[in-house]
């Protein structure tokens, strides 16, 4: 039996809830209490696994997929895969090969029930004699090529959270500890359970291999009884890859059925492999054992050399080059004469043994009815959980957002330290601050924000296309981590700005002015998540945001007097929230004040006498003022709103 690194034998993991031996509680150094004398039935059973408890088998027939792309201005659907028929057998290790482009991707992600959006399937596909559907998320396992993660969490907070995610939400967290103690264990994670998975400046994280094995770790949570894999060698150097195939061979012995695309592995790794499936131009140029498909290729005229790689051959093989209409002869030849071979026959067997049962069996059949998942306030928790968890493990990205936010507050204040307000001069000083006040809390978090969407999209989709959760708990949750820093930030700017510019010292002005900038500032990081979610990256989102910021700030209401606007654009002045909260700082800052005196020697500063006619030269009023606060929050609805929309919309179609 093979072992990991630590000397620990890989249990057969589809069965290792009830056959692995009775141990008595232990409390292993990780900190993980692990009850392995009778783990609960329903562990292994909450997803209804009983009509797959031997092993499945996947069965194709006829398949085609095309996708939808635009040429001179029309759609036009283009082929990609092109009506194959194939089988896969319960307990194989099955290497699908071909060069780039030959279409082996397509194919299993259609296997595996996850299309991307813009294509379509025709033909049939069969698992256990079922037609695939949507509860291919409880069934199977995907493990993608590129292993992405949150790299600040460790790797036993991140088996935790996912755990929450994937497992029944009647499994206790003793049965989650467990499970996940026993993975580790067995994919030999154990030594670097407290380890993070890896972020710039880490001193310590996980190394490829580790991180390919943390991704399998994270599919087998599950126990599924079918695992498709995407390149799991890629960007590992010959051991770290011979061992990962290693466990994928131990984990097909113990009954799972494992489909991999895989790119010239070595003889070592090739030899392991159980079945191969060779492609070309979207078609299958052969099906079967290794040793026959050596046997195979030299009756149609290619002998592999002895010191040959045989995976090397045959993709150099099968490899058509473009605009070669001779070699595109040539793999077209290999894929017409499989189609007739005997190799080919021994396919169709299995394939029609399979839709024959596939005709006997209930049609209506829905895996995962038992299942169920955690309540979507849980998974928002959770989710929430893991941002902030992020957020607070990046202490460098934090600290210095403070410092700077600390800085240019600090220079504000002094800028217009001891500013008397009931001066001339000192009335303009009170506006350039709430100017200050307003914008600071405007731009900077509305461009800070853009990225946070598209970075972490592409996690989003993998676990949304798994199942794990909905668009909306996703969207919820993100907001949700954002908020500590979309309160701590403008109240920490406004506190310092205020006191040391002598802006109005009461306490009614003071937190007024606060809510201002707390309104101010989320209405900006809203219309952010806005511009972030409506284009696919952040320099494209900033191109359109730009004029958009010119507009807000012309009509703040500081540099063009509001009720001289034209008529064909006064509708404009109620998307800008900076005049909203120009007008109510303006308005707390104003109000009552009755004894401003004029500097006659200074014939530039207007002669304004009291706090009314400062509010009617900018076209404020006080009878305003719950309507600006309203109308603030009313826009981060707005935004936030219309920025899920886009979420939404750029998810369906993928």
């Amino acid at each position: 039996m093979a072992s990991d690194e630590e000397g620990t034998p890989l249990f057969p993991l589809n069965t290792s809830w009830r056959n692995s031996p009775n141990n008595s509680g232990t409390n292993d150094s990780s900190g993980i209490f692990v009850d392995s004398d009778s783990l609960p039935k329903r562990v292994r059973t909450y997803t209804q696994w009983s009509p797959f408890e031997e092993g499945v088998t996947l069965a194709w027939n006829d398949v085609s997929v095309y996708a939808k792309t635009k040429k001179n201005g029309k759609i036009v659907c283009k082929r990609i895969i092109n009506g194959v028929t194939g089988a896969v057998k319960a307990g194989s290790l099955v290497a699908l090969m071909g060069a780039s482009g030959a279409g082996k991707s397509t194919l299993m992600s259609t296997l595996a029930y996850r299309n991307t959006g813009g294509t379509y399937m025709d033909g049939d596909v069969l698992i256990n004699g079922r037609p695939i559907g949507s509860y291919m998320k409880y069934l199977s396992g995907f493990m993608h090529q590129e292993d992405i993660f949150i790299g600040s969490l460790t790797v036993l907070e991140h088996m935790n959270i996912m755990s929450r995610l994937k497992l029944d939400r009647k499994t206790t967290q003793t049965e989650r500890n467990s499970k996940i103690y026993q993975i580790l264990k067995s994919l030999g994670l154990l030594k670097c359970i407290n380890t993070k998975i890896g972020q710039t400046g880490d001193s310590k994280v996980l190394s490829g291999g580790e991180k390919k094995r943390l991704s399998f770790a994270t599919e087998l949570l599950t126990d599924p009884p079918i695992l498709f894999c995407d390149e799991p060698t890629t960007g590992l150097d010959s051991f770290s890859a011979q061992k990962i195939v290693s466990m994928m061979n131990t984990m097909a012995a113990s009954g799972k059925t494992i489909l991999c695309t895989i790119h010239q592995p070595s003889s070592d790794i090739f030899n392991m492999f159980s079945q191969l499936i060779l492609m070309t131009e979207g078609r299958i140029a052969f099906m079967g054992s290794a040793a026959s498909a050596l046997d195979f290729f030299e009756k149609v005229g290619y002998q592999c050399p002895s010191s040959y790689n045989p995976a090397d051959f045959f993709i150099k093989t099968l490899a058509a080059t473009s605009g070669d209409e001779n070699s595109k002869q040539s793999v077209k030849r290999i894929c017409d004469q499989f189609a007739v071979s005997d190799y080919n026959r021994e396919v169709d067997v299995v394939v029609q043994y399979e839709f024959h049962m596939g005709r006997a069996v209930e049609k209506t059949y829905k895996l995962g009815r038992n299942f169920k998942g955690l309540f979507v306030w849980e998974k928002v928790f959770w989710l929430s959980y893991r941002w902030l968890m992020d957020v607070w493990r990046n202490p460098a990205l934090q600290t210095y957002k403070i410092l700077q936010r600390s800085g240019i507050a600090l220079m504000v204040g002094l800028c217009y330290f001891g500013t008397n307000a009931t001066t001339s001069t000192g009335a303009q000083n009170v506006e350039g601050v709430i100017f200050l006040i307003v914008t600071e809390n405007t731009f900077s978090p509305m461009y800070s924000i853009l990225n946070e969407f598209p970075q972490n999209y592409p996690l989003f989709l993998r676990e949304y296309k798994s199942g794990l959760y909905s668009t909306p708990t996703y969207f919820a949750s993100r907001i949700i981590s954002l908020l500590p820093g979309l309160i701590i930030e403008p109240v920490l700017f406004v506190i310092i700005v205020y006191w040391l510019s002598g802006l109005r010292a009461t306490t009614y002005a003071f937190l007024m002015t606060t809510l201002a900038g707390i309104l101010t500032l989320n209405a900006a990081a809203a219309c952010g998540v806005f511009f972030s979610n409506a284009f696919d990256s952040a320099p494209l989102a900033m191109a359109y945001l730009v004029p958009f910021d010119y507009l807000l700030m012309v009509m703040s209401g500081i540099f063009i007097k509001l009720s001289s606007l034209p008529q064909l654009f006064t509708w404009t002045k109620y998307l800008s929230w900076l005049m909203y909260s120009t007008e109510v700082i303006s308005v707390v800052q104003w109000d009552g004040i009755n004894n401003i005196t004029c500097d006659a020697s200074d014939q530039r500063i207007p002669c304004l006498t009291s706090g009314s006619q400062v509010l009617q030269k900018y076209s404020f009023s006080e009878d305003n003022l719950l309507r600006d606060l309203w109308s603030m929050f009313f826009l981060c609805i707005v935004f936030h709103s219309l920025g899920f929309m886009c979420l939404w919309l750029k998810t369906r179609k993928k």
